[in-house]
């Protein structure tokens, strides 16, 4: 996956890239971010489906036996809301992870959260408040017009998303007071783990008005420890790097940039 990061941004459309600062290979990933300066790196919030940046005995009230974080996110949502312990400790695994991120050199382009978590009011509110203490100025807000989606495949079937859909309207809310950036539309979440070169291509040819991220999760192959059932790694990273997609972003004008970049043209557009 690192590997597919590294050449669709230098032979691709992609301009930005989510960093797991505990994951098996973020050592790894550091390296070839240091080498690609042109590359937003933000920082992808894990608390499920991954280990804690902090010893496991510091998080108890966050983690299983095994020292991972609990899967069901339902269960673990339920228990951030009502135990204070438990939000203590999820305060201190953010500060963890961020200063994580810090200590690596890079700057921050983003954040976001691993299953987008952050649309959790909990851990939203925790990952602004200490995020901002770290100089974060972007995070993404999963909001997916399914208009867009529609006029790209017509006779696709979309599931509803009402849940996550109602939960990030209230992180943009919060992102707004606290005066940080986020994108206007998000795609990839009901296509998520299969942003084909024609969906990406349907795309690029019917943004809306203002700024989207299309994420995808790029792979040289599938098959790897931690892999999703059913991703469809490969052609995601043979749709960042396609001759047409490249094309097509050059021939509609469509300007190409991390978060960063963005922020800061939104910062001076509204002075």
């Amino acid at each position: 996956m690192n590997e597919a990061i590294e050449r669709a941004h230098r032979n691709g459309v992609l301009t930005a890239a989510s960093l797991m600062v505990a994951g098996a290979a973020a050592a790894d990933a550091i390296a070839r971010a240091r080498r690609l300066p042109s590359l937003g790196i933000g920082l992808h919030l894990v608390l499920v489906d991954g280990v804690p940046a902090l010893p496991a005995d510091v998080v108890p009230d966050l983690i299983e036996p095994s020292g991972r974080f609990r899967p069901n996110m339902v269960l673990s949502g339920l228990n951030l809301a009502v135990n204070t312990r438990a939000q203590r400790q999820l305060a201190a695994e953010i500060a963890a992870q961020f200063e994580a991120f810090r200590s690596t050199g890079l700057a921050l382009d983003h954040a976001n959260a691993h299953k987008h978590f952050h649309v959790h009011p909990v851990i939203g509110r925790l990952l602004l408040r200490i995020g901002r203490d770290f100089g974060l100025k972007s995070v993404r807000v999963p909001l997916e017009p399914a208009d867009v989606l529609r006029r790209v495949e017509p006779a696709s079937h979309l599931s509803p998303e009402w849940l996550l859909a109602r939960n990030a309207r209230g992180l943009l809310r919060k992102v707004r007071e606290f005066r940080l950036f986020a994108p206007d539309s998000v795609f990839g979440i009901r296509w998520s783990g299969a942003m084909t070169r024609d969906r990406l291509l349907g795309l690029l040819g019917a943004l809306p008005d203002g700024t989207s991220e299309i994420y995808c999760h790029p792979a040289l192959r599938g098959g790897f420890p931690g892999s999703a059932p059913g991703y469809r790694y490969a052609d995601e990273f043979s749709a960042l790097t396609d001759h047409q997609v490249l094309a097509a972003a050059q021939q509609r004008g469509i300007m190409l940039g991390g978060f960063s970049d963005f922020a800061a043209r939104d910062s001076v557009e509204s002075v």
